[in-house]
């Protein structure tokens, strides 16, 4: 019987958790993150194959990236130039001498039994990102390294009731991923987070995949697994109050785990959070951490364990011997840097003042995702209002309510912009706006069409809507004399009568106007 150390999980059961509130009065949080970037390369890192999403399976394949022998690898020129973007935007120092190395280990979606990675000669290290934090104020994440390697296939484990391995009938692997570009980009222990660690992970690969896409090297799609992150949480003694203090600071690390594969914003901080307070019960049992991998499961927000985490010694990494060292020449360091296009903080700066959001207006616009929806809606002929309501008001709300992120609401900018003109040409009220969207979301069409198919349309009739309000004024004598009175709060439940007698399809304000009008003359 083995010796190893096993997590704490009473009668076979889910693993206990602690309070967040308990966890963090007790422990301190150290962070360590790992995005894993598929660039957006036409073809492979190491051969001539296509890099399309949603190909049939083992149809973009070659003998080089299927490892067959005798097949020799060649670099991907635009796959280095990317590496090195990646690595100034990061504010790293860029090598001027790196190599490839061989990262040995079996795994049925390596083909050649190992991975072409970088070791101990990345080609970016030793940078810094800021990044926004909710309440405004900015938290500075250390990067270690950014480096090049590529990607394995995929596994799909056929059978069971939860997709893994175990209690699957059968795998498939489909090797088309096998050999894409991937820049691995790692962050150094962060210490002195606090409480704070589940927002500054969520904040730092927002930011990240915001820059990634400003610099036009990959997709960042994480539903698509074109942006990955392994989130990696350990805990340690508390020593006082202050996280950042130096006596906090000379604590040794507790043994960490590692959150694999974690695949939209929302998750990365569900996932840190809940593993804080699992090593937290763990911790609080007197037992011992396992150094190991662990599953991330979305639909009921806990993790499983996955593997004992091997250490780099581990992996018999060696120099790859089928593939020249990498030694960026500097003046092409430099164009790359002269290219850099401007900085996502600086650009929502810019945003901010050219759209006219207050600080507070700017601050939720960010922290809902939403920079990027509102310049495109605005793009596509929106107001900077309208499209800040509807993406960071409605939409956000949506959103929130589904646990999905912004982007993934299935509503594109242009219908969006759409939306927010046919509010502002009188043609719908916010109120038939929303049931519009409700139908865009149906996947009943753009707005304007979705309009005219449900007939819906402020009433334009001056006709129409005064001997609506005269009927309504009629009715109630006792709200009329409370408005010549002087209680114009009265009007409100008026405006409300006239709005269910149009079945919602009158302008509110000019209801208003007519109700005021109408009453006014008489009032002494």
């Amino acid at each position: 019987m083995s010796d190893a150390p096993v997590s704490y999980a009473p009668s076979g059961g889910p693993d206990e958790v602690c309070s967040y509130e308990d966890t963090v009065a007790a422990y301190d949080p150290v962070l360590g993150l790992e995005v894993h970037v598929e660039l957006g390369t036409k073809t492979k890192m190491f051969c001539g194959c296509p890099t399309e999403f949603g190909a049939d399976p083992n149809t973009q394949v070659c003998p080089v990236c299927l490892g067959l022998p005798g097949a020799l690898p060649v670099v991907n020129e635009t796959g280095v130039e990317s590496a090195i973007k990646i690595g100034l935007a990061l504010n790293c120092e860029i090598a001027t001498w790196c190599r490839f190395a061989r990262k040995n280990y079996f795994y049925p979606d390596m083909p050649k039994n190992f991975q072409t990675s970088q070791y101990d000669e990345p080609i970016a290290f030793n940078g810094w990102l800021d990044v926004l934090l909710e309440d405004g104020s900015t938290y500075r994440v250390p990067i270690e390294r950014a480096h090049m390697e590529e990607d394995t296939g995929k596994s799909t484990h056929v059978g069971g009731a939860t997709g893994r391995i175990h209690g699957a009938d059968y795998s498939l692997v489909d090797y088309n991923r096998a050999g894409i570009p991937l820049i691995e980009i790692v962050t150094k222990p962060m210490t002195g987070v606090g409480d704070r660690a589940p927002e500054i992970a969520k904040a730092y690969v927002g930011a990240l995949r915001d820059l990634l896409r400003a610099l036009g090297v990959s997709d960042v799609k994480m539903e698509q697994g074109s942006l990955r992150c392994d989130a990696n949480v350990s805990l340690r003694a508390k020593v006082g109050d202050d996280p950042g203090s130096e006596a906090q600071q000379e604590v040794p690390l507790g043994t960490r785990t590692e959150t694999k594969n974690v695949n939209s914003l929302r998750s990365v901080e569900r996932a840190v959070r809940y593993e804080m307070t699992r090593h937290a019960a763990v911790l609080s049992a007197g037992q011992t951490i396992v150094q190991e991998t662990r599953h991330w499961h979305e639909d009921t927000g806990v993790t499983t364990s996955g593997r004992v985490k091997s250490d780099a010694e581990d992996y018999r990494y060696f120099p790859e011997p089928d593939l020249v060292p990498i030694a960026p020449d500097r003046e092409w360091v430099e164009r790359l840097r002269a290219s850099l296009p401007e900085p996502p903080a600086q650009r929502r700066r810019r945003l901010q003042e050219t759209w006219g959001f207050s600080d507070l207006e700017m601050r939720d616009v960010v922290n809902a995702g939403a920079v990027e929806l509102i310049e495109a809606t605005v793009a596509a002929g929106a107001t900077p209002a309208g499209a800040r309501k509807w993406w960071g008001g409605e939409l956000a709300r949506r959103a929130n309510a589904d646990g999905r992120d912004l982007g993934d609401m299935g509503v594109t900018p242009a219908a969006i912009a759409q939306l927010d003109g046919l509010v502002q040409s009188g043609r719908l009220n916010d109120s038939m706006a929303r049931q519009v969207l409700d139908g865009v979301l149906a996947g009943e069409g753009m707005p304007l069409h979705v309009a005219d198919a449900r007939g819906l349309a402020v009433v334009q009739d001056d006709g129409a809507l005064t001997e609506a309000v005269n009927t309504v004024l009629a009715a109630n004598p006792d709200l009329v004399d409370k408005i010549r009175a002087g209680k114009v709060q009265a009007a409100g439940a008026l405006i409300g009568q006239v709005m269910k007698a149009t079945k919602g399809q009158a302008d509110a304000a000019k209801v208003r106007q007519l109700i005021m009008d109408t009453v006014a003359p008489e009032q002494g």
